[in-house]
C-alpha cells in the first residue's frame, strides 16, 4: 500500500520527461526547417518574375491540355495584360454605351475650355492643350485599368512645365523651341513613366508621399491662382517667376501701367457663375451636370458677349487664332541630341513622377468607392506609353485629373469608353469649332483655371495630418512654403528630402524592443507597451524594427544591446545572482542584412562570451538566414541556437541554463 505513490510518481515523471523529450525533437525539427531552407531567387530571378508578373497577372493557370491551345491560351493571357480592354470588352453592353456616351459628352464639355486654359497656363498654343485631351485618353482607354480616371492636361503639371522649361528657352522670345523643348521632355517623361512600371520601380513614386502631396498641391494652387491675376486683368507683361513674393510684386507694379478693366469686370463675373455653379453641384447630387458644363456655357456666352460688343476694340483680350484640325505629327521636332538634353531628362523625370503622384492618387481614390484594386505599376506603364504617344503627336505631358475624373464619375461612367467618347468629341471640336473661338475672351480661361482650383487645397486633410502625425505634417509644410516662397523644384525637392530624412532617420535609429511574455499565454511582446509581461530571469529578448539590417543601424543595435546586458550585469553585481546568461534576437522584421550587419552580429556574440552569455537568432527571414549560411556565421554560434519562435529560443536557454546549474 505505502509503495503505490512512489511508483505512481515515477509513472508520472517518466511520462513528463518523455513529453519533454518530444517537445526537444520538436523544436530541433523547426530549427532544421529554418536552416534548410532554401536558396533565395537571385536578381535576374526577380526581375524575371516581375516582368512576368506584369505581363502574365493571372500567373501560369490554363485549362488547355494540349501544346498548341495552351500557346494561344498564354498569348491571350498576354495581350490581356498589356491592353486590359480585351479583357473588359469581351463583356461590354449596349446598356453600358448609353451612361458612358452621356459621362463622355459631359466630360468633354469640360475638358475642352480647360484643356485651352491649361495650356495657356503652360505657354503652348490654345490647339495643344486641346491635342493632348485626344491621343493620350485614347491610348490610356486600351491599356489603362481604372474605370473612372478622366485622362488629359491638368494645372499642376502645366505649370511645372511652363516654369522649369521657361527657365530653360524663353516661350516668348522663341515659341518653336519652347514647344519642341516641351514635346521632348514629354517623350522623356512617358519613358520614365514605362520604365518605372515594367520594372515596378513604383517605390520611387512613394517618395513623394500623401502628406507631400497634399502640400504641393496646396502651395501649387496658390500660384496658379496668383499667376491668373496676368489673365483677369489683362496685364502684358507679368513675372515668369513662380513664387508668391515675385508674382505679387508683378501684379503691384503692373497696376501703374495700363490695364483693363473690363477683363477684370468679365472675368470676375464669370468666376462667380462658375463657383456658384460648383456649389451647386456639391449641395445637390443630382445636379452634377451643372459645374460640368458651366465651364463650356461661360466660353459660349463670353464669346458672344466679346463678339456682339466688339469688346476687344476696349482693350479685351482675346485668344484669337486656335489652329484646327486633326494632330499634326511631332517627331521631326524632338531634341534628342545637343547640350539640352540633359535638362529636358531631369524635367521629364520630375514630371513623370509628379503626374503618377496624381493620377495613380485619383484613380485608387475612386477605385476604393467602386470596390475594385488598380495595379500601380499597370498604371505606370499605361500612362509611360501615353505620353510617349502624345509626344510624337504634339501633346504635352498627360494624366488623370481630379476634377474631371470627379464629373466622369458622377456622370455615371461603366468604362474607358468615356474617355474614348470625350477624345471624339474633342476632334469633332478640332476639326468643326475652333474658328468659333477667336473672340473668346483670356479672361475667361484664368477665370475656368481659377474655379478648379479650390479642389486643390486640402485643408482638411492637412489638418487630419497635423492630428494623426507630427512628422508628416513637417513634410506637407516644407512642400507647401517650398512652392509658395521658394519654386515648384523646391518644393518638390524639400518634401522628397523631407521624406527622405524621415526614412533615414527610422533606418539608422530603430526602434529596439525588450520582450516579456504576457500571463497565461505563449506569446512575447514590447514591455513598454505591455507592462504586465514576464521577463525571464537571465534572458534578454530583443526585437528589431527594422526591415534592414545594414550599415546605417547595425554599430547602433549592437551598441544599445550591449547597453542593456552591462547595465543588468551592474544590477546585480553586488548579489550572488549570475547576469545575462544568453540574448535572443528577434528578428522577425528584418528582411534583408548585408556585410556590415553581418560584422556587427560577429562582435556581438564575441562581446557576449566575454560576458559568459550565449547568442540565439529567433525567426531569420528568407535572405537573412541565406546571408548568415554564406558567411559561416550559423557554425561560429552554433546551429543549435537557431530557432523558429522566441518562445522556443527561451525553452532552449531556459532548459541550458538549468543544465548548466545541475552540472555545477
Amino acid at each position: 500500500m505505502g509503495s503505490q505513490p512512489i511508483q505512481t510518481f515515477s509513472v508520472e515523471e517518466q511520462r513528463r520527461r518523455h513529453l519533454n523529450m518530444e517537445d526537444a525533437t520538436s523544436q530541433l525539427e523547426m530549427a532544421q526547417w529554418v536552416l534548410n531552407s532554401p536558396d533565395p531567387p537571385g536578381l535576374l530571378q526577380e526581375l524575371g518574375s516581375s516582368v512576368r508578373e506584369i505581363i502574365f497577372p493571372h500567373g501560369k493557370k490554363h485549362t488547355s491540355s494540349t501544346a498548341r491551345p495552351k500557346q494561344q491560351s498564354r498569348a491571350m493571357e498576354f495581350l490581356q495584360g498589356v491592353f486590359p480592354i480585351l479583357r473588359w470588352g469581351r463583356d461590354y453592353k449596349a446598356s453600358m454605351f448609353k451612361n458612358d456616351l452621356m459621362a463622355g459628352l459631359t466630360l468633354a464639355s469640360l475638358s475642352i475650355p480647360q484643356s485651352i486654359g491649361y495650356a495657356n497656363l503652360a505657354k503652348l498654343d490654345p490647339q495643344y492643350g486641346l491635342y493632348t485631351s485626344v491621343i493620350p485618353p485614347l491610348i490610356y482607354a486600351i491599356m489603362g485599368s481604372s474605370r473612372e480616371i478622366a485622362i488629359g492636361p491638368v494645372a499642376v503639371v502645366s505649370m511645372l512645365l511652363s516654369s522649369m522649361i521657361g527657365k530653360i528657352q524663353d516661350p516668348l522670345a522663341d515659341p518653336v523651341a519652347y514647344r519642341n523643348f516641351v514635346f521632348t521632355v514629354t517623350l522623356f517623361a512617358g519613358t520614365f513613366q514605362a520604365i518605372f512600371g515594367l520594372f515596378r520601380l513604383g517605390f520611387l513614386v512613394d517618395f513623394l508621399s500623401h502628406a507631400s502631396t497634399v502640400g504641393f498641391m496646396g502651395g501649387a494652387a496658390i500660384v496658379i491662382g496668383l499667376q491668373q491675376l496676368k489673365g483677369l486683368l489683362g496685364i502684358s507683361h507679368f513675372t515668369t517667376k513662380t513664387d508668391v513674393v515675385s508674382v505679387l510684386h508683378s501684379a503691384f507694379t503692373s497696376i501703374d501701367h495700363p490695364w483693363s478693366p473690363l477683363n477684370f469686370v468679365l472675368g470676375c463675373s464669370f468666376l462667380i457663375f462658375l463657383l456658384i455653379a460648383r456649389f451647386i453641384g456639391r449641395r445637390n447630387k443630382k445636379l452634377f451636370w451643372f459645374p460640368a458644363i458651366a465651364p463650356l456655357v461661360s466660353v459660349i456666352l463670353s464669346t458672344l458677349i466679346v463678339f456682339l460688343t466688339k469688346a476687344d476694340k476696349h482693350g479685351v483680350k482675346i485668344v484669337r487664332h486656335v489652329k484646327g484640325g486633326l494632330n499634326r505629327s511631332s517627331v521631326h521636332d524632338l531634341q534628342l541630341s545637343g547640350p539640352q538634353v540633359g535638362q529636358a531628362a531631369k524635367i521629364g523625370l520630375i514630371s513623370a513622377i509628379v503626374a503618377l503622384t496624381e493620377a495613380i492618387a485619383v484613380g485608387r481614390s475612386f477605385a476604393s468607392i467602386k470596390g475594385y484594386h488598380i495595379d500601380g505599376n499597370k498604371e505606370m506603364l499605361a500612362l509611360g506609353f501615353m505620353n510617349i504617344a502624345g509626344s510624337l503627336s504634339s501633346c504635352y505631358v498627360a494624366t488623370g485629373s481630379f476634377s474631371r475624373t470627379a464629373v466622369n464619375f458622377s456622370a455615371g461612367c461603366q468604362t474607358l469608353v468615356s474617355n474614348i467618347v470625350m477624345s471624339i468629341t474633342v476632334l469633332v471640336s478640332l476639326e468643326v469649332f475652333t474658328r468659333l473661338l477667336y473672340y473668346t475672351p483670356t479672361a475667361i480661361l484664368a477665370s475656368i483655371i481659377l474655379s478648379a482650383l479650390p479642389g486643390l487645397v486640402d485643408i482638411r486633410g492637412a489638418y487630419y495630418i497635423w492630428k494623426v502625425d507630427k512628422l508628416d505634417f513637417i513634410a506637407c509644410i516644407g512642400a507647401f512654403f517650398g512652392v509658395l516662397f521658394a519654386s515648384v523644384e523646391i518644393g518638390l525637392l524639400a518634401a522628397v528630402t523631407i521624406s527622405f530624412a524621415r526614412i533615414l532617420l527610422n533606418t539608422i535609429r530603430p526602434g529596439i524592443e525588450a520582450l516579456g511574455r504576457l500571463p497565461r499565454a505563449d506569446v512575447y511582446c514590447d514591455m513598454n507597451q505591455y507592462p504586465m509581461a514576464i521577463k525571464t530571469p537571465g534572458i534578454l529578448a530583443v526585437r528589431i524594427n527594422s526591415a534592414l539590417l545594414c550599415f546605417a543601424n547595425a554599430n547602433f543595435i549592437r551598441e544599445r544591446i550591449l547597453r542593456w546586458v552591462t547595465e543588468e550585469v551592474n544590477e546585480i553585481k553586488e548579489s550572488n545572482e549570475r547576469g545575462i546568461q544568453a540574448v535572443i534576437l528577434d528578428v522577425s522584421n528584418v528582411i534583408n542584412i548585408d556585410t556590415a550587419g553581418i560584422l556587427a552580429l560577429e562582435e556581438l556574440h564575441k562581446e557576449l562570451l566575454i560576458h559568459e552569455a550565449q547568442l540565439a537568432i529567433a525567426n531569420p527571414k528568407w535572405q537573412v538566414i541565406h546571408k548568415l549560411r554564406l558567411a559561416k556565421f550559423i557554425d561560429r554560434i552554433g546551429r543549435g541556437w537557431i530557432f523558429l519562435t522566441v518562445s522556443e529560443a527561451v525553452d532552449a536557454c531556459v532548459s541550458s541554463k538549468l543544465t548548466a546549474l545541475a552540472n555545477c
